[in-house]
């Protein structure tokens, strides 16, 4: 279909019928040639009413694309060509329109393409739902919850390479706006016997081969694997690697959709060693062995694959190798050992793999339900999405305990879609108005009872024959059905003495036969019990319980010895037959939506369509009868609207438009088109076409009234293009000519004008040449009078400069005499006045001359610009003394006012401290030299950016000015307890060094004074105010290397904050308040224990003695 091309009904441009309601004759052959012909043009998908059949291309087709989303997102269901797109928007718009809860049954054959179809449900529902982060969430984990499942749950069989081995369920829940919330998965039925063993051409499930192909070396040697699958007795290796199958690639998705899906990193190992340990289950081998009494019993061989088991899964290796050499079978009180044999002992290893791997799957999918659960406890709509195993019929009788199973299953899902298709067809009628008529159809209700029957059924008498004391075999069973069920009208066997059959050969005597909705099973007995008992060893369970693996001491709870139940576990049947009632509960509580799954071929190959192989699956799948039910009333029903609009142009009183009701427009048309009144029904919103003959006769007279249409808008077309081309013609001529009468004048004028330029140009030359003649007789006349007036000019000029030349020299000549007059006058007059004052003026010459040269020589020999540089020229004379003095000073002082100039405000703030440390302690405490070099940094232990300290940091508030480690002394043995020193601006605080708990605050009003020694030790005592509170606990003595810099930052800040000075006391002997008692702290010279620290020791209650080194 072209792009410009829009479809509105399912029935433009249909390759064959795309719905079989509208196959005409309905017949088996009819019905499998339209499948074929619509296969063959790519046209994977038909409708029979609102059940989809979805045909296996077995290749990726352009039809799943985000445009394709959006083509059928909103649309009617008929409205398109069929596609599972539009059932599961049909679905989605029900569920968040009308508030209806939806199911999707997605049913076929192993390799039909169930689980795609439920991948391709689930992604269409998230691309058209709500957006947003955690909806995004949500979304992502519901779909990623796929490959998890697969892996474990999936593998290849000869009709399928990813093959469901297990039936699924998922409940998407929504909310009010149709914004997915979580899920709920329900499995069923895993096909645990794959574990020990696979047919031939088949794989064990993919988990095993994508951990040996994907997982790395470390993990594999953690894990005590190797890559080589030839290693391990339960793969196959005829069907190890498939073609197309990235087995290490998945591997790695799978673990990236655990991730997400919200599996912990220790879950996921936990997981990854229990399929090891499964895997390596099946290398373990034994040997009989006969005990003295005659009985066999049998021995592990090797006993190294045993010993890596158990350290994979914790358990001890005597306790697992017993459990596997015997069986411990209580009853009452009275408990019996007995010895396995080399069968028994292999079928308890088979059992145990069985066991693990099964109930691993079941923890895997309750873990995932954890993950993707609804959060909120609102009231929520549900979208069931069913993928569930087909009818399965081997040919070559090898139909056993499993094929019975499933097929049950799908006789219970056939009654339900018939039940439920009788009753959406009868409640359209009703609501439409349409008289309802019974309709006649196999109802397999006989069969199930057959089956499920609590008294007689085929399962109830199962379970009966296993619990049953004495020898149970599969023939004693089979007895017991004969007797039984002989007489059911479903049911036969030859041994069941029934003349019938006694001469059936295709009846062996080891089988019984069941007349299933789609057709004759023949089921082999063989296994029937074994596989319905499920049974493993209670020795086998309660090894796994005591494993300190906590993974798999979980997955045995039946294994604890404080909870043995003597009551025999329920059988594989029964639990399979509560778990579909619960299923079929469950599904009619919603409104049903239906996808049948059919594989073309069994080669798995494109473009082959097999008869056989698709008829077979058609009878099994009751598309047939699906039809047949469909067409017993109504075979095709419409809206008015889209009736009326669709085949308008058959009528004239309708076309082109209707003015009126759509339900009358229609009653006029069909009236006019003569279609016999029983052909067709009104009902309230809808038109029902009871015949697709009539249906198609209508798309016949469509077709044709189209045709003839579209010849007549051709020749309105035609007729108008050939007017348009004719009305652009003449314009376009008239256009022409003017343009070229415009061009011939606009030549004509540019002659015209060319012409009279060059006669202009002519006249202009002539007239320009006469004045230039005449302007060059006016020049030379005016030239010749200059010239003459010059000269004349000259002569008169040349004899006035002679004339003034000669009366400048004359004057000359008299100032120069007068100037010699003067000169003589004043030297004479000069004389006497310099004998009188010439001393004085030689003196200040003198003086001057010296002062220059005096400062000249200090310029070169300026010291150094540092403050602390006391050198200073020679005084050259006497005289200067107090001018040398003042300048040495003055230079002193304008030095010193450059350097300060330089510091930062910070670094004059130290400089303040070191001028008031020097005040206090210079020339009176011997300690004070050492700390001059030292700059004061102040947060020593840098409490806000340590991480040691972030609980102190938090518990003050203020900005700490100075934080040390300081040692207080304790009065009672004079050792020192280390304390960090906090000073803030309004308190210094006492906190422990280890936990940061503060152990005293003092404010900084509440202090007195400060008291030291003037030796070269560190301890000094802060003294705290009589009455305050502060004061119950005394007066802190304390020691530290920086106790100039504490007790400089400890004044300065008292004095900033409080407005008063601390005392500062320096002697070598002062008092300290102890609580209540006074202690004399006295400094004494000597050569203390531990070198040259300064040590403090208790002498009596009354005195503590300090020993200072000597200096």
């Amino acid at each position: 279909m072209s792009k410009m091309e829009v479809k509105t009904s399912l029935l433009d441009n249909m390759i064959g019928v795309g719905d079989m309601v509208l196959l005409e004759p309905l017949a088996e052959e009819s019905f499998l040639e339209n499948l074929k012909k619509r296969f063959d043009h790519n046209e994977i998908y038909t409708y029979i009413g609102s059940v989809v059949i979805s045909m296996n291309p077995y290749r990726s087709l352009p039809i799943y694309s985000p445009e394709k989303v959006e083509e059928y997102r909103n649309r009617n269901f008929y409205e398109l060509s069929p596609h599972i797109f539009a059932l599961a928007d049909e679905a989605y718009r029900s569920l968040r329109d009308q508030d209806k809860d939806q199911c999707i049954l997605i049913t076929g054959e192993s390799g039909a393409g169930k689980t795609e179809a439920s991948k391709l449900v689930m992604s269409y529902v998230a691309a058209v739902c709500g957006k947003g982060a955690e909806v995004n969430q949500v979304k992502e984990q519901l779909l990623q919850s796929n490959p998890v499942l697969e892996a474990f749950g999936n593998a290849k069989t000869m009709r399928n390479d990813n093959s469901s081995r297990f039936g699924k369920y998922m409940d998407i829940e929504f909310d009010f706006k149709g914004d997915p919330l979580g899920g709920v998965i329900s499995n069923y039925l895993l096909e645990k016997s794959r574990v020990v063993k696979q047919p031939r051409g088949e794989r064990n499930f993919h988990i095993f081969y994508q951990l040996l192909s994907g997982a790395p070396d470390d993990m594999l040697k953690k894990l005590n694997l190797e890559r080589d699958f030839s290693k391990y007795n339960y793969l196959s290796l005829d069907s190890a690697t498939v073609n197309g199958v990235d087995d290490a690639a998945n591997f790695r998705t799978v673990r990236n959709a655990m991730q997400i899906v919200g599996f912990m990193d220790d879950e996921t190992q936990s997981v990854l060693e229990v399929v090891s340990a499964v895997l390596k289950l099946g290398n373990i081998e034994f040997k009989p062995e006969s005990r003295v009494n005659g009985l066999d019993e049998s021995r592990v061989k090797d006993k190294n694959e045993l010993k890596e088991i158990c350290e994979l899964i914790g358990i001890e290796q005597a306790v697992l190798e017993r459990a596997f050499s015997f069986r411990t079978v209580e009853a009452k009180q009275e408990k019996v050992s007995t010895t396995l044999n080399v069968a028994q002992a292999y079928y308890a290893r088979d059992a145990l793999a069985k066991n693990l791997y099964s109930r691993l799957f079941s923890w895997l999918v309750n873990r995932i339900n954890e993950s993707i659960k609804a959060q909120t406890k609102t009231r929520k709509k549900v979208m069931g999405v069913l993928d569930i195993y087909g009818f399965e019929i081997f040919e070559n009788g090898d139909n056993s305990f499993e094929q019975f199973i499933i097929n049950y299953c799908n006789e219970k899902l056939q009654q339900i879609f018939i039940e439920l298709t009788l009753r959406e067809e009868q409640e359209e009628y009703i609501r439409e108005g349409i008289e309802w008529t019974h309709i006649d159809y196999f109802n397999n209700a006989i069969i199930c009872d057959l089956i499920e029957n609590n008294t007689n059924g085929i399962l109830a008498m199962l379970d009966e024959e296993c619990l049953r004391p004495g020898t149970v075999s599969d023939e004693t069973f089979l007895e017991k059905l004969n007797q039984i069920c002989a007489g059911h009208e479903h049911f036969e066997s030859r041994m069941s003495k029934n003349s019938k059959f006694l001469n059936d050969h295709t009846l062996p005597h080891n089988c019984f036969r069941i007349q299933h909705y789609a057709g004759k099973v023949l089921y082999r007995v063989e296994g029937f019990v074994d596989k319905n008992n499920d049974l493993l060893y209670r020795d086998l369970s309660q090894a796994m319980w005591k494993a300190s693996h906590s993974l798999v001491k979980s997955l045995f709870p039946d294994g604890n010895p404080t909870k043995i139940n003597l009551k025999r576990p329920p059988t594989a049947g029964f639990q399979f037959k509560a778990s579909v009632a619960t299923l079929m509960k469950n599904l009619l509580t919603k409104n049903p939506n239906y996808i049948r799954c059919i594989k073309p071929n069994d080669k798995k190959a494109t473009h082959i369509f097999t008869d056989s192989l698709v008829c077979h699956q058609v009878r099994y799948l009751g598309l047939m009868e699906n039809v047949r039910v469909r067409r017993a009333g109504y075979a095709f029903r419409q809206t008015y609207e889209p009736c009326l609009e669709r085949y308008k142009m058959l009528c004239k009183q309708t076309w082109p438009h209707w003015r009126g009701p759509a339900r009358e427009g229609v009653e006029v048309l069909l009236k006019d088109l003569q279609i016999p009144r029983e052909e067709y029904s009104y009902g309230r919103s809808k038109i029902f076409i009871r015949n697709p003959r009539t249906l198609f006769h209508l798309e016949d007279q469509r077709k044709q009234r189209l045709q003839d249409l579209a010849t007549l808008i051709q020749k309105i077309y035609r007729g108008w293009k050939c007017r348009t081309r004719f009305l652009l013609m003449k314009r376009s001529q008239v256009t022409v000519a003017a343009w070229y009468r415009r061009y011939a004048q606009q030549k004509k004028y540019q002659r015209i004008k060319s012409s009279a330029i060059v006669v202009q140009s002519y006249i202009r030359g002539w007239k320009s040449r006469k004045i230039l003649r005449e302007l060059k007789y006016q020049k030379r006349c005016t030239e010749a009078v200059t010239t003459i007036a010059a000269y004349w000019h000259g002569t008169q000029a040349r004899r006035e400069l002679k004339r003034l030349k000669e009366e400048a020299r004359r004057k000359h000549a008299v100032a120069v005499i007068w100037a010699y007059w003067l000169g003589l006058k004043v030297r004479r007059d000069y004389r006497k006045f310099f004998r009188a004052n010439a001393g004085k003026k030689i003196y200040e010459f003198t003086i001057q001359r010296i002062m220059q040269k005096y400062f000249l020589e200090l310029k070169n020999k300026m010291p150094s610009m540092s403050p602390i540089d006391k050198t200073w020229p020679a005084r050259p004379y006497l005289f200067l003394e107090a001018t040398h003095t003042e300048l040495r000073r003055i230079f002193h002082l304008w030095r010193c006012k450059k350097y300060r100039d330089q510091f930062t405000e910070q670094k004059k703030a130290i400089y303040d401290e070191k001028l008031e440390a020097s005040e206090m302690f210079k020339d009176k405490k011997a300690l004070y030299p050492s700390s001059v070099g030292q700059p004061f940094q102040g947060d020593y232990l840098e409490i806000s950016k340590n991480p040691k300290y972030q609980k102190l940091s938090t518990l003050v508030e203020e900005k700490i000015i100075l934080a040390d480690i300081v040692n207080k002394i304790n009065r009672a043995n004079g050792k020192g307890a280390p304390r960090i020193f906090l000073l803030t601006k309004n308190s210094f605080l006492l906190a422990d060094q280890k936990s940061g708990q503060i152990k005293s605050s003092v404010p900084l009003s509440d202090l007195t004074s400060a008291s030291m020694s003037a030796q070269t030790d560190g301890f000094f005592a802060v003294r705290v105010k009589e009455g305050t509170p502060a004061a119950a606990k005394g007066d802190f003595l304390l020691s530290s290397d920086r106790l100039i810099e504490i007790v400089t930052k400890l004044y300065r800040t008292c004095l900033s904050s409080t407005k008063e000075k601390i005392n500062i006391e320096i002697s070598d002997e002062f008092l300290v308040q102890f609580k209540q008692d006074k202690v004399c702290v006295k400094f004494v010279q000597g050569s203390p224990k531990n070198g040259s620290v300064a040590a403090c020791k208790r002498k009596n209650n009354r005195l503590l003695e300090v020993a200072v080194p000597s200096p």
